[in-house]
């Protein structure tokens, strides 16, 4: 369902990013969202609902819908589709309710 777009194949000789997604060992390509990556890496599913426990995965991929919230590097509630990855990221799906910080 999703691919990369052609002219993005060549952009910034797509220089390899490691990073960690759900404690496994991830490559992708600079210049990607944590959302991309994580769907290039075949997880689709970013977090958990509240109520029912429902896996649910990037929709909109403009930051409109949230249901791309994941944990980055300790911190919940990172919305996937609008951060771009950096070299030693650690990504985790997040479970259950978000927690507000007042």
């Amino acid at each position: 369902m999703f691919n990369r777009l052609p002219e993005t194949q060549q952009a910034v000789a797509n220089r390899p990013i490691n990073l960690t997604i759900n404690g496994l060992a991830v490559q992708c390509r600079e210049g990607d969202s944590v959302a991309a990556a994580m769907i290039a890496a075949g997880i689709n599913a970013c977090r958990d609902t509240a109520v029912k426990e429902v896996p649910r995965g990037p929709f909109c991929m403009m930051g409109v819908c949230y249901d791309c919230l994941v944990m980055i590097d300790g911190q919940p509630n990172q919305q996937a589709c609008m951060t771009r990855v950096r070299a030693g990221m650690e990504i985790q799906r997040q479970l259950g309710a978000r927690e507000v910080q007042p």
